[in-house]
């Protein structure tokens, strides 16, 4: 019996995030609970996570399970576009083509810079005294 499971993995930052997505009603879990709620009903998150679904016009075909682990919300919610864009791009190749056309399918490797000793953080120096 096959399944038409499909998966991907995502990372930005320090968020690491697994994707399964699979035919169904469009329902949008992340680590067992509702997106909306999950993202705190932020409109910026839900918009990021959803724009890989509405570019290719499958918003209600597919069921999305998500697995994320560190970092912050935002860090999630860009590991999650990336991971489920690797996925769709799975189901059929054009997907893959319209996604990178979006550039969805770019791994961000920005990264927060190392603090330096004498410094306060990573650039900000202590306020120079003359006298």
């Amino acid at each position: 019996m096959k399944t038409n499971l499909y998966l991907g993995t995502g990372r930005r930052k320090n968020s690491t995030a697994r994707v399964i997505v699979s035919p169904g009603t469009g329902k949008f879990t992340i680590n067992n609970i509702a997106s909306a709620l999950y993202l705190q009903f932020n409109p910026n998150y839900l918009q990021t996570i959803n724009n890989p679904l509405r570019v290719l016009n499958l918003d209600n075909m597919y069921d999305v399970l998500v697995n994320a682990r560190g970092g912050g919300l935002t860090g999630q919610a860009e590991a999650i576009q990336l991971a489920l864009s690797k996925a769709l791009g799975k189901i059929h190749s054009n997907h893959s083509n319209a996604l990178k056309f979006e550039k969805y399918l770019t791994t961000d490797p920005r990264q927060k810079e190392r603090k330096k000793y004498g410094l306060k953080k990573a650039r900000k120096a202590p306020q120079f005294s003359k006298r």
